[in-house]
């Protein structure tokens, strides 16, 4: 088969394209590399059946049509990333994500190909239940705050590609991602897990914004990725969303004193109020946690690697 990844040079899209070439596919990773990196891709640069095209489909909408067309699958998971850069440039965080998605998106429902789009748990907002799940009534925050750029622009490409799925027969998935983690991650914009695993290695404070109460569940992108394959070839999830995370809970405090332990660092914690990291008046949400029972349903994932495995992985990879 012939996939397109958009964003491939990123985190999860690296991983991915690695995996889809390791299974035999050809593979052509999409990218602008503003926030992903072609290093990233450097264990599989010279693999023949890897086609890497410098492109940003938010803005080059000829190039992301041509390459849609000529694909089979479509994984699209280009768009803004990270907390910091959705605080200091909502305008960009919209027009990325919501113009790259359609960018996608047209040509898919055009040339009748398989699409998968990455969405996010921050669709959930202020929602206070135990576990979100896929059908579950969302709670976006005021657009005073603009951390909420990001979610109501997810959001609308989840609208618009269900409503593509209805209108022209798209055959097209949303995954909403929760806290995915592993190598290759980067904490420069606000990335929790390799902002601390970075600083303890290096013997500097891990700051936990807030009071570190604030819980949520870290998935291994390797597991992810395994995820991400197993929609990919099944039609039944047409026009569905689904989660994607792990069951475990944990506070970033605590998360915090487990960096700490498994890399046998002398780090203290320091707590940072939000409006020092952030801006005033920045919401935070205090529990985020998947039900992953529609996705377990529907081909038996759950996650494999445990937080302890994928600290471990996270230190190793910054280590080398």
């Amino acid at each position: 088969m012939k996939f397109l990844v958009t964003g491939g040079a990123g985190f999860i899209g690296s991983h991915l394209t690695e995996k889809l070439l390791a299974l035999g596919h050809d593979v052509t990773v999409a990218d602008n590399f503003s926030t992903g990196s072609p290093a990233n891709l450097n264990a599989v640069r010279n693999v023949p059946a890897l086609k890497v095209v410098e492109t940003d489909v938010a803005e080059d909408r000829s190039t992301a049509e041509k390459l849609v067309k000529e694909s089979d699958i479509v994984i699209h998971l280009a768009a803004a990333v990270g907390v910091e850069l959705v605080v200091n440039d909502p305008a960009r965080t919209i027009s990325t994500n919501v113009r790259g998605t359609e960018n996608v998106l047209l040509p898919a429902a055009a040339y009748d190909k398989r699409i998968i789009a990455a969405s996010t748990s921050e669709v959930y907002g202020k929602s206070g239940k135990e576990k979100f799940a896929e059908t579950d009534d969302l709670l976006i925050g005021s657009p005073d705050h603009s951390r909420w750029s990001y979610a109501c622009s997810k959001l609308l490409d989840e609208f618009y590609l269900t409503a593509l799925v209805r209108s022209s027969g798209l055959r097209g998935t949303v995954t909403r991602f929760f806290n995915t983690v592993g190598p290759r991650q980067t904490g420069r914009y606000g990335m929790v897990l390799p902002r601390f695993v970075r600083a303890a290695l290096e013997g500097r404070d891990l700051q936990v914004y807030g009071d570190g109460g604030q819980s949520r569940c870290f998935c291994h992108v390797a597991d992810v990725i395994r995820a991400l394959v197993a929609l990919a070839g099944d039609d039944r999830t047409y026009g569905q969303v689904y989660n994607i995370g792990s069951q475990r809970l944990v506070t970033i405090r605590e998360l915090a004193e487990l960096v700490i332990a498994r890399t046998k660092s002398t780090s203290k914690i320091v707590f940072v109020p939000y409006e020092k990291a952030y801006a005033k008046g920045f919401e935070d949400m205090r529990r985020r946690m998947p039900d992953t029972a529609k996705i377990h349903a529907l081909c038996n994932w759950t996650p494999e690697k445990s937080l302890e495995e994928i600290v471990d992985d996270v230190a190793e990879s910054m280590r080398k």
